[in-house]
């Protein structure tokens, strides 16, 4: 036997563990699981970048100063709350772009309503600080507020309604979920 004779045999699986290691690359599960792994990295990467480039501004440099001064507001309000019940009347099916009117209640700790010298309402979108806006609410009865409003856009909404009498202003606030505007259904004619 010759020494290329008794290498070969040796030679031959090396070969064909070459070409099982390659085969490998070219399986479909293989290549699934790469091609996913670059999807989920990519959408990763614009997520990044979209929130980079389009920064909100919802952070403040002076975060901590501020945050102070909001827990000293909420204790000097606790401390000085007149004591009155309110209510607010806020159609459940609020819709973008469509109208709706708010109305408010007040009385005071007697069931008697209170008549405050303003009532204004704000209106916080969290996400997009350009698009708030306030209306005063029109008095309606004693004790009685209407605010006829439209949100431009769908989300969540933080609406604030103050009532300032002589120098205290009393807030009183509430979350909204504004829904996308729905398109009336087209019923079809009798006739055709």
């Amino acid at each position: 036997m010759t020494e290329t004779a008794a290498l070969e045999p040796h030679s031959a699986p090396t070969a064909q563990a070459a070409a099982a290691s390659l085969s490998a690359w070219r399986s479909p599960w293989v290549i699934g699981w790469i091609g996913l792994i670059s999807v989920v990295l990519l959408v990763n990467l614009t997520m990044v970048t979209l929130a980079v480039v389009t920064n909100p501004g919802l952070v403040v440099d002076d975060y901590y100063e501020r945050g102070r001064a909001m827990e000293r507001s909420i204790r000097s309000r606790a401390t000085t709350t007149p004591g009155w019940t309110v209510a607010t009347d806020i159609p459940p099916d609020l819709s973008a772009g469509q109208p709706a009117t708010i109305r408010f209640f007040v009385v005071d700790q007697a069931g008697q309503p209170v008549t405050p010298e303003t009532v204004t309402l704000f209106a916080y979108r969290p996400a997009d600080a350009g698009r708030d806006f306030s209306l005063p609410m029109v008095p309606e009865a004693p004790g009685r507020y209407r605010a006829e409003l439209s949100f431009p856009l769908p989300g969540v909404w933080d609406v604030l309604i103050a009532v300032t009498d002589g120098e205290a202003e009393y807030p009183f606030d509430q979350r909204l979920r504004i829904g996308f505007r729905r398109a009336h259904a087209i019923t079809p004619s009798a006739e055709r």
